[in-house]
């Protein structure tokens, strides 16, 4: 089973993977094929994309590195690495799903999408709470809210939701996310 997860920043996308791999599916991230890429780590890889960019890990250069990788090599260049770096997992859940190329390939591979939501405010104040490096620069709401627009004119993450074959609200504790998610999937 493949289980690809998308959502808005800080709406409980990781969550929900690692809830998942509480039930034994393996995890991993778009931006992990993005991040071994930059790093030199493609050892787990049947194959490496050829790319003339490098640069430190930082979100900047991880949307431009995955940018360059979709002009050359598809939109859903991501998800066929990903997929590739953990062939020999049998059930795997992918966070960050951001488009409609990669969703569109999870679900040829007869996986499913599911989108988590939660309220600006709410993921504002996660986002507070995890206090990431990768968060600086989103120190308001409006700051935050910026950012949503950022990403939509560039993923049109909104699209996500349409073609979400589940939608979770994830604005309450775990145990409440973890039983939505888990009905959802008979697990």
């Amino acid at each position: 089973m493949i289980v690809g997860i998308a959502g808005k920043i800080a709406a409980g996308k990781t969550t929900v993977a690692k809830l998942l791999e509480e039930r034994g599916f393996c995890r991993i991230s778009c931006s992990e094929p993005l991040i071994d890429i930059l790093t030199g780590n493609t050892k787990d890889y049947s194959w490496v994309p050829e790319v003339e960019f490098k640069g430190e890990p930082t979100r900047e250069n991880l949307i431009e590195l995955g940018r360059i990788l979709k002009e050359k090599y598809g939109e859903d260049v991501l998800i066929r690495l990903a997929v590739d770096k953990l062939r020999h997992c049998k059930n795997i859940a992918i966070d960050g799903v951001r488009s409609i190329g990669e969703a569109d390939k999870i679900k040829e591979m007869g996986g499913m999408l599911i989108y988590v939501e939660a309220r600006p405010e709410i993921r504002f104040e996660r986002l507070r709470r995890r206090n990431a490096d990768k968060d600086k620069a989103i120190e308001t709401l409006e700051d935050l809210l910026r950012f949503d627009e950022w990403e939509e004119k560039l993923y049109q993450t909104s699209k996500l939701k349409e073609i979400a074959d589940f939608i979770i609200v994830n604005e309450g504790s775990i145990e409440e996310l973890r039983e939505k998610l888990y009905k959802i999937l008979r697990l």
